[in-house]
């Protein structure tokens, strides 16, 4: 089969992905094998290749925002059925055992796989996952529509779920990419108002498309305090000047499994009770919670189509913020 091979991590700059033939995996006992249709592109992806990532298990195929369907079940599985559409987000595998998993946090188990980075992704043709961490897609979603929705979709939900939002309030979005454009749509639905803070002019004009009732750069003064805000972007700079947005009690979610620095800032902008929180991984009651969501509401996922071959090329354009909406690898 056809895969994108991350042998060193390098610049996206440099082409560091290779598209190679390796061998069609079988699906081990409790295991499906899905025949992947799309995979969405993630700034995760992007930290992989160019090493800001520890630890990744090297060759590895990227991408863990997977579409596709079943054609081989290993022995013992039986939850879908041969042809059932699946989605693979990051959350491949935990060990159920620990502390944390037995608590619902199996997002933070020491043992924890993760799709594209510690086992092999959706940079590919064909893929196996463990049937109990894929998750069915909803109907009214074509593949390359639901791609997004796997990384993007799943952690922007389990970030609005951390800033504690609620119905009516005001929400901060920090960067405009994949994620925030559907935790807009999410917000919105909610009716609450959102304030997007973002360099691109190109997202924001989408962000306004969508709703957004304020647009501005990260600098920029909203009219309005704000009851919570997520980050998006992987910027510790950005940290401070939106505590000081935030009204008391408010709630900042770090949604970046990467991020520069923090700058050192006066205590006064915490002060007053507001939180900071991070936001690592998700779990799978976050998917099974946010796609039945996904479809009532319904999501619109806006995307920019690309074919395996141009994976890399597809990583440098969202390096420099040239996506408006999701990047998303078409396999077939």
């Amino acid at each position: 089969m056809k895969a994108q091979r991350l042998h060193q991590p390098a610049p996206i700059e440099q082409n560091p992905l290779r598209l190679e033939d390796v061998p069609r995996p079988a699906p081990p006992p409790g295991h499906i094998l899905v025949q992947i249709n799309a995979c969405g592109v993630c700034h995760t992806d992007l930290h992989l290749i160019e090493g800001e990532l520890p630890g990744p298990k090297l060759p590895v195929t990227p991408g863990h925002q997977i579409a596709g369907e079943v054609i081989e079940t290993g022995s013992g599985a039986g939850r879908f059925a041969i042809g059932a559409r699946v989605g693979i987000p990051w959350l491949h595998h935990s060990c159920r055992r620990c502390e944390f998993c037995e608590a619902g946090l199996e997002n933070l188990c020491d043992q924890a796989e993760f799709t594209g980075y510690t086992v092999d992704g959706g940079y590919a043709e064909f893929v196996t996952v463990p049937e109990d961490y894929a998750v069915p897609l909803p109907d009214g979603f074509s593949d390359t529509e639901a791609a997004p929705l796997l990384c993007a979709g799943i952690v922007g939900y389990r970030s609005l779920r951390l800033s504690d939002l609620q119905p009516g309030e005001r929400l901060g979005i920090y960067g405009f990419g994949s994620s925030g454009h559907i935790c807009l749509q999410i917000a919105r639905y909610w009716s609450c108002d959102v304030f997007v803070f973002t360099r691109s002019a190109a997202h924001q004009r989408h962000a306004r498309e969508l709703g957004a009732v304020w647009v501005g750069e990260a600098q920029d003064t909203p009219p309005h305090q704000l009851d919570r805000a997520i980050i998006f972007a992987p910027a510790g700079w950005i940290v401070p000047l939106a505590l000081g947005h935030l009204r008391k009690g408010g709630t900042l979610c770090l949604n970046a499994i990467h991020m520069s620095d923090i700058p050192q800032m006066p205590y006064r902008l915490l002060w007053h009770e507001r939180t900071i929180r991070t936001v690592a991984n998700a779990t799978r009651r976050d998917a099974e919670e946010f796609m039945p969501l996904a479809a009532q509401i319904p999501l619109r996922t806006d995307i920019e189509l690309f074919d395996l071959d141009a994976a890399n090329h597809a990583l440098q354009k969202m390096k420099r913020s040239q996506i408006n909406g999701a990047a998303v690898l078409r396999i077939r």
